[in-house]
């Protein structure tokens, strides 16, 4: 029927949309996991920080851990992006995603294991794929468009996502096996500052903040 058309316009409108609301859901359930596992841990059952985010998975808050990665592997698996490099990145980031919580921490962290090993070569490698849509995805624009000052400034954060996702979880990790500095939790501090970094990315690159000003016709 004529009046349930939806013209080529709108339809690329809805389609934008789409995967901008994609991209701020991405940025909204990373930058609260964190908040969620050990808030909820602390609030409801009185468990204090563990030794990373991953170790969440053997409190009782073990459901909601497997859940928000599935939840948010899903998501990733779901985004497109502007070209192949983003889909593929994304779908790389959902695997290793999911395949971190089917392999996860043993209950004693000192004692790693085969499986304790995998889960976090995985997580490794899911956080790195997250810097490289952050620092060399994110970054791209048009070639026939000139870049705005918001854009511009877009960028500036993206980078830095990336440079604090990368350098926090090196530092994080390098002071974790630092007898002198292991009681205060510096992993679990690291990956808290590069999940933050991750969720700040993906919220800025879903137009949550710094949207370019749309053009008066």
């Amino acid at each position: 029927m004529a009046g349930n058309t939806i013209s080529g316009g709108d339809y690329k409108d809805n389609f934008v949309i789409s995967y901008l609301e994609l991209r701020r859901a991405i940025g909204i359930v990373g930058m609260a996991m964190p908040f969620v596992l050990a808030g909820g841990a602390w609030l409801f059952f009185s468990i204090g920080l563990q030794v990373s985010l991953s170790a969440y998975y053997n409190t009782p808050m073990h459901d909601l851990s497997v859940g928000l990665m599935f939840f948010l592997s899903g998501f990733l698996w779901s985004y497109r992006g502007y070209d192949r490099r983003d889909a593929i990145a994304g779908k790389l980031a959902s695997v290793f995603g999911w395949l971190s919580a089917i392999f996860p921490l043993p209950a004693d962290p000192t004692q790693l294991g085969i499986l304790g090993n995998l889960h976090n070569i995985l997580a490794g490698l899911f956080f790195l794929t997250l810097v490289y849509f952050s620092g060399f995805l994110f970054t791209r624009s048009d070639p026939g468009k000139p870049l705005t000052s918001q854009k511009l400034l877009r960028n500036r954060i993206y980078r830095i996502c990336a440079f604090v996702m990368g350098a926090s979880l090196v530092i994080g990790l390098a002071l974790h096996f630092t007898p002198a500095f292991a009681s205060f939790r510096p992993l679990f501090w690291g990956e808290v500052l590069a999940t933050e970094a991750f969720g700040i990315a993906w919220f800025v690159k879903g137009e949550g903040i710094l949207k370019d000003e749309e053009k008066v016709r």
